[in-house]
């Protein structure tokens, strides 16, 4: 009886075993992206802006536009950078900017994604600038109060 007992666990334990095994050996399929949400923020995810000792913090915004499958079409353009900026912080972060689109890309679409975005332009921006905080105080003609 517990020869008998011990066979039909095996019998439903080795499915069990190449499911675990088969699960550890495949690579996980990335996650698909299905909103316009979820590109900017896999992009950003993937950015990297230079160190501060190469160059001093700005905001760029570069203009990219993607194929069904996800792969960057055409050439990215730089649309903004901040004023301030020195020629080399310029370079140093379109180069990170570069640097990230080939690290993200191909971005994995939804198939409905993929056909809705196909070369559509993204204006993506990187702001890495210090704002000071936003200010609290109230004008009279903001109040919610009615006179």
């Amino acid at each position: 009886m517990a020869a008998a007992r011990s066979r039909a666990l095996s019998w439903f334990a080795a499915p069990l075993v190449w499911l675990a095994l088969t699960a550890a050996a495949a690579p996980a399929e990335p996650e698909r992206l299905d909103t316009i949400r979820d590109v900017v923020l896999r992009i950003h995810r993937c950015w990297r802006p230079p160190p501060p000792d190469k160059a001093n913090p700005i905001d760029i915004t570069v203009i990219v536009s993607f194929n069904r499958e996800g792969a960057i079409l055409g050439h990215p353009r730089i649309s903004y950078e901040s004023q301030q900026a020195t020629d080399n912080d310029r370079l140093q972060y379109r180069i990170a900017v570069m640097e990230t689109l080939q690290r993200c890309t191909p971005l994995p679409f939804t198939e409905s994604l993929g056909g809705a975005v196909a070369g559509r332009p993204f204006a993506i921006p990187f702001r890495n600038k210090k704002y000071p905080p936003r200010t609290q105080e109230r004008q009279a003609w903001l109040s919610p109060r009615t006179l």
